[in-house]
C-alpha cells in the first residue's frame, strides 16, 4: 500500500459520552463512555492503517499526557512522528444523544511556540517517499492561519498532494494555499467564499468556484444527506443508506480517510465515493471510526446511491 503522513496540529483526548437525552444542569447517567486518543488527523490515520497503508502521524503532543497517544499509535500500527511540547494535550468532550444530536466541548490546546513549529518543519522535511499528506483539525494557540498556509505551500512544493480538513480562518487560509482537496461541510464552504449559500444550486456553484480558484477537489459533506465530490471534469453525489445513529463524531474523518484510500488504490471515483460513504455510514453506528470489516459492510456499500451531477 501507500505511505501517508497525517498532521494533527491540535490533537485531543476525546471523552465520548453516550446518553439518552442531555439534561443541562442535572445529573446525567451515561449509557457508554470512552477516552480515546483522537484529533481529526489521528482519526484519519487510524482508518488508513486499518486499510494496510503505512501511516506516519505527526503534529504536536503535550509531553505531560502523551502516553495515551503512544499506546494508541502502537495499537493502530501508526508511526509516531509527533513533536512533544510543554504541558498537556487538551481533552475534548463529545456528548452523543439518542436522537443523533452531538454536543462538543473542546479545549483550546497547548500553546505552540516558534521553536516548536521549527522543530515540526524540520521533522517533516526529513520524511521522504510520501504519497499523500492529510492536515486535519483546528489550530492550537500560537499557530496562525497564515502559518498553516505556509506549511501547505511547502508540502505542495514537494509535489505532495495535501488533503485539508479544517474550518474557519484556518480553512480559508489553507484553501488559498492550493491543497489538492478540501473537505468542507455546507457552513464551512460558505466561510471559504464569505457568503451565505442558500440552496443546493448555490452549494454546487460555490464548490466549482473554489475549484476555479485552485483546489482540484472539493469533497462536500452533507451529513445525513450524503456527500458531493467535485473533481476535474465532473462531480458525483452519494446518498448513504439509513442507519441507526449512535455518534457522528468520527464520520467526517472516516469519510476523508475512505476517499483517500480509494484514491491511493487507483479505484474509480464512483467506487471510491461508494466505499467512503459506506465507511462513514458505519462510523455513525458506533463511537469511533468506521470499519470496513463490519459483517454487513458489503450490504452497506451496495445500498449507497451514486449519481452524476450535471456539468
Amino acid at each position: 500500500m501507500r505511505r501517508v503522513l497525517t498532521l494533527s496540529l491540535n490533537p485531543a483526548l476525546d471523552l465520548g459520552i453516550r446518553l439518552s437525552t442531555l439534561a443541562p444542569g442535572e445529573v446525567n447517567r451515561a449509557l457508554e463512555s470512552s477516552l480515546t486518543a483522537a484529533g481529526k488527523g489521528n482519526n484519519v490515520a487510524r482508518v488508513l492503517a486499518m486499510q494496510s497503508h503505512e501511516v506516519l502521524a505527526s503534529g504536536f503532543l503535550g509531553s505531560d499526557n502523551s502516553a495515551a497517544f503512544e499506546r494508541a499509535f502502537s495499537d493502530w500500527g501508526v508511526a509516531d512522528h509527533f513533536v512533544r511540547v510543554a504541558g498537556e494535550t487538551r481533552i475534548n468532550v463529545k456528548l452523543s444523544e439518542a436522537d443523533g444530536r452531538v454536543t462538543d466541548i473542546n479545549g483550546p490546546g497547548a500553546r505552540i511556540g516558534s521553536a516548536d513549529l521549527e522543530a515540526l518543519v524540520r521533522r517533516l522535511d526529513a520524511l521522504e517517499e510520501l504519497d499523500a499528506v492529510v492536515i486535519a483539525g483546528s489550530l492550537p494557540p500560537g499557530i496562525s492561519p497564515e502559518q498553516l498556509a505556509e506549511l501547505i505551500a511547502a508540502l505542495a512544493a514537494r509535489q505532495l498532494p495535501v488533503w485539508l480538513d479544517s474550518s474557519g480562518a484556518a480553512l480559508v487560509a489553507g484553501t488559498a494555499a492550493g491543497p489538492a482537496l478540501i473537505k468542507p461541510n455546507e457552513d464551512e464552504l460558505a466561510q471559504c467564499l464569505g457568503r451565505e449559500l442558500t440552496d443546493e444550486a448555490a452549494l454546487i456553484a460555490a464548490a466549482r468556484e473554489v475549484q476555479h480558484d485552485g483546489v482540484d477537489n472539493v469533497l462536500l459533506s452533507l451529513g445525513g444527506d450524503g456527500v458531493m465530490w467535485f473533481f476535474d471534469g465532473g462531480a458525483l453525489r452519494a446518498r448513504p443508506p439509513k442507519v441507526e445513529v449512535v455518534s457522528t463524531v468520527c464520520a467526517g474523518d472516516t469519510l476523508l480517510a475512505g476517499a483517500l484510500h480509494g484514491e491511493l488504490s487507483g479505484w474509480s471515483r464512483a467506487d471510491t465515493l461508494r466505499f467512503a460513504t459506506a465507511l462513514s455510514a458505519d462510523a455513525v453506528r458506533r463511537i469511533g471510526v468506521g470499519r470496513a470489516d463490519s459483517e454487513d459492510f458489503a450490504a452497506l456499500s451496495a445500498a449507497v446511491e451514486i449519481e452524476e451531477l450535471p456539468a
